[in-house]
């Protein structure tokens, strides 16, 4: 059984299929509205106190819509998007032609270059194993000194999400906020801290998680 976001695992099926839908059916401009508000606070978080001038991989991309913000940015240099989502990166290079957006598979897509800072909304638990996913964004994916920041909606303490992959027919890892975090130290990152951002009731909001890459300075 391959364990690939976008593989069927055990007979349900894949994460790509289902957003792909969702694109068709014009379902992508709607998450974008709805995930709208936590994206602020990771951009913002992102790109707090940085200077230089960067290079950005947004994972999980969707129709491209954080890529072209990020892409905005006057020390933006180069952003980039990747999803396995076919339908979803025909949306992203329909709006944005000249944007750089790639249709691939994780966990075994790597980017040509590292790059300074990795955003990432709403994807890594549809991965079979997110924390080696982790690791590998560490070691593989990003610059020293570089920084990242991922958004998850479904964990253990927001329980109005606990049924989304029954109702969805879709594998999702379940993690706790704790867990999160020690897999980030795990795979090395440091300077890490989470919040939950958009709580109210009956929802924990969205978990932000940001960390660094240690720089070889």
């Amino acid at each position: 059984m391959d364990d690939r976001c976008g593989v069927s695992i055990m007979g349900l099926r894949t994460a790509t299929d289902l957003f792909s839908e969702w694109a068709d059916a014009g379902r992508d401009e709607g998450m974008e509205r709805g995930h709208t508000g936590s994206v602020d606070v990771m951009i913002e978080r992102l790109l707090d106190n940085w200077t230089k001038p960067f290079t950005a991989i947004d994972v999980g991309c969707g129709n491209g819509w954080v890529v072209r913000r990020l892409n905005q940015h006057p020390l933006c240099q180069h952003a980039s998007g990747i999803d396995g989502a076919p339908s979803m990166i025909a949306k992203a290079r329909e709006v944005d032609p000249d944007g750089d957006y790639i249709e691939a598979m994780l966990p075994d897509w790597r980017p040509p270059s590292r790059v300074d800072l990795v955003h990432t909304m709403e994807c890594l638990y549809y991965l079979k194993d997110p924390l080696a996913f982790l690791r590998e964004l560490h070691d593989a994916w990003m610059n020293p000194g570089g920084r990242i920041v991922v958004g998850v909606d479904h964990y253990v303490e927001n329980e109005a999400s606990h049924d989304w992959g029954v109702s969805l027919h879709v594998h999702m890892t379940t993690l706790s906020m704790e867990e999160w975090k020690q897999g980030l130290r795990d795979a090395g990152f440091v300077n890490i801290n989470a919040e939950q951002v958009g709580a109210k009731e009956g929802w924990a909001g969205t978990l932000v998680l940001t960390a660094s890459k240690a720089d070889l300075n």
